[in-house]
Formats: C-alpha cells, sequence, structure tokens
C-alpha cells in the first residue's frame, strides 16, 4: 500500500502555492484583458486563448470567511512564458477572467 502524503500546510494557501509555483518557473504575472485576451504584465505580451495552456488550477476557500475564496491557475503560453492568473471564486469573482480559461483548448 501507498501512503498518501499530505503537502505542508503553507502549500495549501494562496501564497504557498504562489511561491511554490514561482519556483518552479510560472514566475510571470497574467490578467485579463477582455474575456478573449491575456496580458503577460511583466512581457507586456498578449494572448488568445488558443496561444495558452493551463498547466494546473487551484481553488481556496477561507477558512473562517466564506468571502475568502479565490481561484488560481498556472499558465504557459506557446512561446514559454510560464505564469499565474488568480482571481476571486464566488459572488467576487470578475466575470471576464472566470470566462477566459473556458475558453483555453484542453491541453
Amino acid at each position: 500500500m501507498v501512503a498518501t502524503v499530505e503537502p505542508p500546510l503553507e502549500l495549501r494557501t494562496l501564497l504557498g502555492v504562489l511561491e511554490d509555483l514561482n519556483v518552479r518557473g510560472f514566475a510571470e504575472h497574467f490578467r485579463v484583458l477582455d474575456a478573449s485576451h491575456l496580458r503577460a504584465i511583466g512581457a507586456g505580451s498578449t494572448f488568445a486563448p488558443s496561444q495558452v495552456s493551463i498547466a494546473e488550477c487551484h481553488r481556496f476557500e477561507g477558512v473562517s470567511d466564506p468571502d475568502d475564496m479565490s481561484i488560481l491557475c498556472a499558465i504557459e503560453t506557446r512561446s514559454g512564458i510560464r505564469g499565474t492568473l488568480v482571481d476571486a471564486f464566488g459572488v467576487y469573482s470578475d466575470p471576464e477572467v472566470g470566462a477566459f480559461p473556458d475558453d483555453v483548448p484542453p491541453a
């Protein structure tokens, strides 16, 4: 029987996962310009959904505050830029940010 190892507690937080992804090369920060374009903030490049893939996504729920919810996606572009996109989850989410991953083709 294979034992299941829980990740360290820090990795289960938004900050912990962001730091882990940064170490693994997902250092760029992305933002959605509109529902159909993603901007690499540091590089200044813009990408359509067909030009990126989502390597992984993480959902975080606040332990004591249900308003403390977010989604983190690790994104890689065809040109090799790797970074993250963060959005609130639930009532505070940005509809354009939430719509962008839906348009990214499956890997």
